[in-house]
């Protein structure tokens, strides 16, 4: 899975303190189609991915996800998708015929607006130049590749299945397919990386002309083999002089950040990501896809469906594990975990439209983030100063009730 991106019993969140007002309009909807095998699960992956069998239950699987879907179309009746991201795992082992059925299948349930974003997460190793042809003339009009590195040392000690060469044509190839828009996704802070290292895979990235870079620091994260076996990453002044070089690098070539870990030339940011981090909402399919959806009385439910392949694809089983309704004391701390990741931030009257809840609600905590120089003194916008954005999560400390 990249991060150009945005999981059993029912449990239902707490009362509101009070009612929220009825939604003026509903945000726009999204779908999100988790596929969630691989060749082989990389050490560093904390996504619910799972190492695929010699033959995958393609057909079975499709049937679970459209009729996943059914199971959600009361809470989407009478809108239409503007993107679908197929994420994984790595969807792009799936056959073309496979995502075509499905695809047909999700617009004879929901309709697609007229310019619908399509992206498919791909990684090199499975490129096949007839197969992505194929993907292209079935609507999916963006990929994103992960690439995380092109240099074998780096590329061995993530566990990917790829080499370097395999990802410069694999981005070749994306373009001769017919995708004139693709996003590479590429890792910073790798085990024993410097700063010349790390400058030249971003370098060999936009030598490529992708239109999106998803440029993010490895973490290790809990359930992984990194997390029990860590590797030597760079000091702390190493990890900085990269982000700030590899900034400067990006824009440089016009690249304009415009989310913590996303970078685009003019006019092509994700759409689908946008979506996520402007509260929009978003169908989950798929093994534990997770969803969030809005209803015209102020509702704001997310869900998460069965996480293992084995019981996702099981009768007996239900497709969705759990659903929690959100709070209005849970609101402002979810809706600005999202909006604070944008370097601009969002518009301000965004949080009522999208919450049901007034200004008035983070009145408190943003005097306090204002104050202490995390949050822009902006009445109009809400949207992180520089210094807010590197201290993410003291920031949000401020909106936690």
């Amino acid at each position: 899975m990249t991060r150009d991106s945005s999981e059993s019993s029912l449990i239902v969140g707490g009362a509101a303190s009070s009612p929220r007002a009825p939604l003026p309009t509903l945000p726009p909807l999204a779908l999100y189609i988790h596929i969630p095998w691989c060749v082989r699960k990389c050490p560093y992956c904390d996504f619910n991915s799972h190492t695929a069998s010699p033959v995958l239950p393609e057909q079975e699987y499709v049937d679970a996800l459209l009729a996943d879907l059914d199971q959600d179309l009361h809470a989407v009746y009478g809108r239409e998708i503007s993107s679908i991201f197929f994420g994984g795992g790595t969807p792009s082992l799936f056959s073309a015929e496979a995502l075509g059925r499905l695809l047909e299948g999700v617009e004879q349930r929901i309709p697609f607006a007229h310019d619908i974003e399509i992206t498919l997460e791909a990684n090199p190793g499975t490129f096949e130049q007839e197969k992505f042809v194929a993907y292209r003339k079935l609507g999916i009009n963006r990929l994103s590749i992960g690439i995380q590195s092109f240099q074998q040392e780096k590329l061995k000690a993530l566990g990917r299945i790829h080499n370097g060469d395999e990802a410069v044509r694999a981005a070749g190839m994306a373009r001769q397919a017919g995708f004139d828009n693709f996003n590479l996704d590429l890792m910073h802070g790798l085990p024993d990386q410097s700063l010349d290292d790390a400058l030249s895979d971003l370098r060999q990235a936009i030598a490529l002309n992708p239109t999106h870079i998803s440029w993010y620091q490895l973490t290790l994260e809990p359930n992984t083999v990194f997390w029990n076996q860590p590797p030597v990453l760079p000091e702390d002044d190493t990890l900085w002089d990269i982000q700030e070089a590899g900034q400067a690098l990006l824009a440089e070539h016009g690249y304009a950040q415009y989310e913590v870990s996303a970078y685009a030339q003019a006019g092509r940011p994700a759409r689908h990501n946008l979506n996520y981090w402007s509260f929009g909402d978003f169908i989950g399919i798929g093994a534990g896809a997770h969803g969030k959806l809005s209803h015209p009385d102020g509702r704001i439910v997310r869900t998460w469906k069965t996480r293992l392949p084995k019981d996702y694809l099981n009768p007996a089983k239900s497709f969705q594990a759990g659903e929690k309704a959100l709070t209005n004391d849970e609101m402002p701390f979810e809706f600005l975990m999202n909006a604070l990741r944008l370097t601009e931030g969002v518009e301000s009257r965004l949080y009522p439209e999208r919450t049901g809840l007034s200004l008035e609600s983070l009145a408190e905590g943003r005097a306090a983030a204002e104050q202490s120089g995390l949050l822009q003194v902006e009445p109009s916008r809400l949207a992180a100063t520089e210094r807010g954005q590197l201290f993410l999560n003291d920031l949000l400390q401020q909106f936690l009730n």
